[in-house]
């Protein structure tokens, strides 16, 4: 089990809210205390109910809290490396995947799994640290990412009997991996599962199971479905209408993510290496467009690459804001508009982030072709 609760990360932590660190790397200002206090209070809240499947994502979702503001703004401060750890630890305990992870932490989750690979003197963390490594950076790889992505779902099925969040992930994995690859076996993975006896079907969330449900009710053989897709389909959709209207249509987000985000990223507030507003990230798209338009080509790719660097940053320290979405995919059309090596890597980077942390926005659709 990954109930452990480190004393050493209660020691850095008052510290930190004693001494103020020296080196800032963002203006984002977080309260060292209410992150530990956070941190503390979900753990004390799984201990006292009895640790299921969701009190440990709820845990993990308060340590990636904390190391992401450490990492912005006291990255030479002793608690980073205890975050770190603890990330790398509890990640892997809990089978931690980005295709069904929604805490938008994935950039955090590379960089402690990276700095444990390379300071820690535990082999065993550091193996797990590589574990994390490859589901990171499986993002060229969709058929990759869907594979391991399937398998940690299933691991928690195992680790957590009859949890009706395991129970859901088990589910949801192959259906983003069916939008994510297009490969039927997903979708069909998708339907048995949803099929099965023990799903939850009441607790069908709203943003993935409702698409579900619309494939269900347009399964046919003439649309390329199986048969056996067809039989799962109408053994769901017969499950589903059962509950009706007793479920639950509903997508929960209980995880602490407004301690330290904001929904939207202030006005006044930069990014990047040329610290860039959002305004002015939205300026610098329309001129590099308008540029294009009269065939300057490659010639704007440094500034389209330096836009990109801007919103990546912005995701760090706001990954909720509504428009990211939105400025993610106008960058990558506009890098996709240019032919040299840097705009298609930089494109690739946003493609990644969108079309799998952001799986459910409607620009992230539109790059999957769904």
């Amino acid at each position: 089990m990954i109930r452990a609760f480190s004393k050493a990360a209660a020691v850095v932590f008052l510290t930190a809210a004693i001494v103020t660190p020296a080196v800032v790397k963002a203006t984002l200002e977080v309260d060292p205390a209410v992150l530990y206090a956070q941190m503390k209070a979900a753990y004390a809240k799984g201990a006292t109910a009895g640790w299921n499947f969701r009190s440990q994502e709820t845990y993990l979702a308060t340590i990636f809290n904390a190391g992401r503001a450490y990492s912005l703004q006291y990255a030479n401060d002793p608690a980073y490396a205890e975050l770190a750890t603890l990330t790398v630890r509890i990640g892997t305990g809990l089978h931690y995947n980005p295709l069904t992870n929604h805490d938008g932490a994935v950039w955090w989750v590379r960089e402690a799994a990276d700095w444990v690979s390379k300071h820690s003197e535990d082999l065993t963390l550091i193996s797990q640290a590589q574990g994390l490594l490859q589901r990171v950076n499986s993002e060229d790889d969709p058929q990759q990412l869907a594979r391991l992505a399937d398998a940690d779902a299933m691991a928690n099925v195992k680790a957590y009997p009859g949890d009706i969040d395991a129970l859901l992930i088990a589910c949801e994995a192959p259906w983003r991996s069916w939008l994510l690859t297009h490969d039927v076996q997903w979708r069909s993975l998708a339907l048995a599962r949803a099929a099965a006896a023990n799903f939850p079907i009441a607790h069908l969330p709203t943003n993935w199971g409702n698409e579900l449900v619309s494939a269900a009710n347009g399964a046919s053989t003439d649309r390329g479905f199986s048969k056996g897709d067809v039989a799962n389909a109408r053994t769901f959709l017969a499950r589903l209408k059962a509950v009706d209207p007793l479920r639950v249509i509903v997508t929960v987000n209980a995880l602490p993510h407004e301690a330290y985000m904001t929904t939207l990223a202030p006005a006044d507030e930069y990014f990047g290496p040329m610290n860039m507003s959002i305004l002015e990230i939205e300026n610098r798209l329309k001129h590099i467009n308008f540029m294009l338009d009269y065939n300057y080509g490659n010639e704007e790719s440094d500034m389209a690459t330096q836009v990109a660097h801007a919103i990546v940053d912005m995701q760090k320290v706001y990954p909720r804001d509504r428009d990211l979405p939105m400025l993610m995919y106008w960058c990558y059309t506009t890098l996709q508009r240019m032919t040299d090596k840097q705009s298609k890597d930089s494109a690739r980077v946003l493609r990644a982030i969108l079309t799998i942390e952001y799986q459910d926005s409607p620009q992230a659709r539109k790059l999957l072709g769904t």
